[in-house]
């Protein structure tokens, strides 16, 4: 089972983990977060993430760890791309609440598929929503419109 560090800006990581858990609670124990504090050293913070990195238990088959981070170039994401000699590293950055739920929903699945399924996520997520009231919604006033009265009058 691959393990998921998010990576990121205080305080978004630990606000991402406790969003995550919230939905997943039986991923806790694979769901690190580490925040990047506006004034601390980059090399700090790596020696951080490296510490709660290598106080996971071990796993048979090695390390496998899919790195969530908020925005490429950035701090986390320069410090995630150090971190690639602990084992089986993946690092996937423009974290999204959907792409953190597709992650942890999908933990189990070999690495490579897990961050085709995170990538995935956070685009399917991404989508304009209509401002109005849906057509097949009840309306609280007004007469209903022909397209009301048609068999097919919602909205898909």
């Amino acid at each position: 089972m691959a393990r998921l560090l998010i990576l990121a800006h205080a305080p978004l990581a630990s606000a991402f983990k406790a969003v995550g858990t919230h939905a997943f609670p039986e991923q806790g124990e694979a769901l690190l977060a580490l925040d990047v504090l506006p004034d601390a050293a980059p090399e700090a913070t790596e020696q951080r993430a490296r510490g709660l990195i290598e106080a996971l238990p071990p796993e048979p088959e090695g390390l496998e760890l899919l790195i969530l981070t908020d925005a490429f170039g950035a701090t986390p994401s320069n410090i995630a791309q150090r971190l690639g000699d602990l084992g089986q590293v993946k690092i996937v950055t423009g974290l999204n609440l959907p792409m953190l739920w597709r992650a942890m929903n999908y933990a189990g699945e070999p690495l490579d598929r897990l961050v085709a399924r995170a990538v995935a996520g956070a685009s399917q997520g991404v989508m304009q929503v209509a401002n109005a009231r849906p057509q097949n919604q009840a309306q609280s006033v007004g007469p209903r419109s022909r397209d009301d009265l048609q068999a097919h009058h919602h909205q898909q």
